[in-house]
């Protein structure tokens, strides 16, 4: 199973934020989409950074409530991981463990093209065992 068939499924919209916005308006976008991270790109969607729900408490934790009035670009993940379509679920899962990250970008032709998270690649995980049991069952059943 790749990204691409991820990306299929779930489609290709990922919630973006230009690096000279504050942190508050990044905060603001993550709880009203309920979502843990934001992609940081530049005009022609191109990653600059990732900002996470972790990033943010880090930088409050330093600052209080003056990091809300911080850019994005001090606050966010400048060196982002990244993936492409024809990574598969395990490398995928391999990146995020080694990274300790939840999110990751899918690229093409450096272009920000989608984005997977640590949900996304376990209910595919488990989908794939299902399918693998349900198959064993079958050809046991038929032996």
């Amino acid at each position: 199973m790749t990204v691409k068939a991820i990306l299929e499924r779930k489609g290709h919209d990922v919630f973006t934020i230009g690096p000279n916005e504050r942190l508050s308006t990044a905060i603001q976008m993550l709880a009203e989409h309920r979502i843990g991270a934001v992609v940081v790109t530049n005009g022609d969607r191109k990653i600059v950074g990732i900002l996470s729900e972790r990033d943010i408490v880090r930088q409050v934790g330093r600052d209080g409530a003056a990091a809300l009035d911080r850019s994005v670009r001090e606050v966010m993940t400048p060196k982002v991981s990244i993936c492409n379509e024809n990574h598969t679920v395990n490398e995928v899962m391999e990146i995020m463990t080694k990274g300790r990250f939840r999110h990751l970008p899918v690229e093409k032709n450096g272009q920000l093209d989608g984005i997977v998270s640590i949900g996304d690649v376990v209910k595919r995980r488990i989908e794939d065992v299902e399918r693998e049991a349900e198959q064993i069952r079958e050809y046991i059943a038929t032996a």
